[in-house]
């Protein structure tokens, strides 16, 4: 089992609440309870093993929304996988009427993989003070304004813990 509460260091701003660092096996029961969960995923995810896990993710039934040129990685890959800018995504997340990527409701949990730390803490902080939206970030670095993230974890641990997560789905 990979610890992913350990190393929690703020390298950007912070607010007046952070994130709660999880275990994968609970950010696991977080997803699976969810009623309409969104992957969020970054175009980090192509640099690395990440993007195999984004898909496994997907073809867990999670609606993907691909940021940046992400979308590459989903060709072909027989996933849910939605084309969005990050800021129209987090605005639209902020409507209560937006009927999601798929037009079957808006989502209940956002989670987070393969982004720029100092760019979607800025998302994550709109959400945090401005929707109800519980986020998860799985990210290799701990995103303080999430509702709850992974610590700050070297790649190899960060794809033990993916795959940890992925088999208690």
């Amino acid at each position: 089992m990979v610890d992913t509460t350990k190393n929690t260091m703020i390298y950007t701003t912070w607010g007046s609440r952070n994130a709660k660092p999880v275990q994968p096996s609970v950010a696991a029961k977080l997803i699976s309870k969810a009623k309409r969960p969104l992957l969020v995923v970054g175009a980090d995810a192509l640099d690395s093993d990440v993007i195999s896990k984004a898909i496994e993710l997907g073809k867990k039934g999670i609606q993907i929304a691909a940021t940046g040129h992400s979308m590459q990685g989903f060709k072909n890959q027989n996933v849910n996988a939605k084309y969005i800018n990050i800021h129209f995504l987090a605005t639209y997340l902020g409507d209560k009427n937006w009927k999601g990527l798929d037009g079957q409701g808006s989502y209940d949990m956002v989670i987070f993989l393969g982004h720029k730390k100092y760019y979607v803490n800025q998302v994550l902080s709109g959400l945090k003070n401005f929707t109800d939206i519980k986020t998860l970030a799985i990210d290799r670095h701990y995103l303080q304004n999430a509702d709850m993230s992974f610590g700050n974890l070297k790649p190899d641990d960060h794809l033990a813990a993916l795959d940890e997560l992925i088999a208690n789905l």
